[in-house]
């Protein structure tokens, strides 16, 4: 089977499926508002869609329309995105969405080039947006696309590298159905979220396994391959909650640090471990805080 053959055949199994067998129900499918396409792929970014869901679901009873968002208070809008993490996304969420109500008189960008544009948009979302809601020919090439690519063409080239970020993009591209590129680029992010899936992928009940590089070869488990391997710090919290006349002192993070702009508790961050004895002792303990008070055991209640 040459290239061109397999690559039809990829194409017309996987719309195949799609029509037939793809039983993966989540809220914003079939969605065509670019606004909520929108708001379920920036809530989507680094985050699961198990825990996604209820986070989309929310948001768009609090904010059914972009204005509605545009328009919130900015507190009230991290204090729902609380708990995703990522907080930049929220920020330059709310940013767009202002500056598409207040300054594009709240029309949605129609055109690729212009939703790429956008504050938080790359090109998967902006994909993701032109053709879920215009149906352009738009291939997205998320992590679900690249590791069903990489496997099913055996390419060992590293996705996280400029090289493989290049080549997967045009291969992504060549594969889409240009008639019904939304149920395409749905259909092929299904395959991969419930079948090619990162660990345990179902590959003797895959309907693509007989062309599949990877299964033949056994070497599904090695794909994708990456170049950079993510590394790991290890951060020590230390939360101390005040209380004092029956309220609980909070303030608001500041910097370009993880959480910027939500409300915390007063927060320490530490190399080693300490016991609260230790942080009672310290000189830290009598620092002064924002408000001109110094913390001491006789006044606050302090639990780690």
């Amino acid at each position: 089977m040459n290239n061109a053959q397999k690559n039809r055949v990829f194409t017309e199994k996987l719309m195949e499926w799609h029509c037939t067998d793809n039983t993966r129900e989540m809220p914003w499918k079939g969605e065509k508002d670019p606004y909520k396409i929108w708001l379920s792929e920036i809530i989507l970014q680094q985050t699961r869609v198990e825990q996604g869901t209820d986070y989309y679901l929310r948001f768009i009873q609090k904010f059914p329309t972009l204005k509605d968002l545009a328009s919130a208070e900015e507190d009230t809008v991290f204090k729902m995105w609380e708990g995703l993490g990522y907080y930049s996304r929220c920020k330059n969420m709310l940013a767009a969405a202002r500056q598409i109500a207040f300054q594009e008189k709240g029309l949605f960008p129609v055109d690729y080039d212009d939703i790429l544009k956008m504050k938080g948009v790359g090109p998967y979302t902006a994909a993701a947006i032109s053709s879920f809601a215009y149906n352009l020919p738009y291939a997205v090439a998320d992590g679900n696309v690249l590791r069903v690519l990489a496997r099913f063409y055996g390419i060992v080239l590293p996705i996280d590298s400029i090289e493989g970020k290049n080549f997967f993009a045009v291969l992504a591209q060549s594969l889409l159905n240009k008639e019904e590129p939304a149920k395409y680029n749905q259909a092929i992010m299904d395959f991969g979220a419930g079948i090619c899936k990162p660990k345990l992928p179902l590959c003797t009940e895959c309907f693509l396994k007989e062309e599949c590089t990877a299964f033949r070869k056994d070497i599904v488990s090695v794909l994708p391959v990456k170049a950079n391997k993510l590394i790991k710090k290890r951060r020590r919290f230390y939360f101390v909650i005040a209380e004092f006349q029956n309220k609980i002192y909070v303030r608001k993070r500041t910097g370009k640090d993880i959480w910027e702009n939500l409300w915390e508790f007063i927060l320490f961050e530490t190399d080693e471990k300490v016991t609260i004895d230790d942080f009672m002792e310290s000189q830290i303990f009598r620092t002064p805080f924002p408000g001109g008070f110094i913390l001491h055991q006789p006044v606050f209640d302090f639990r780690f």
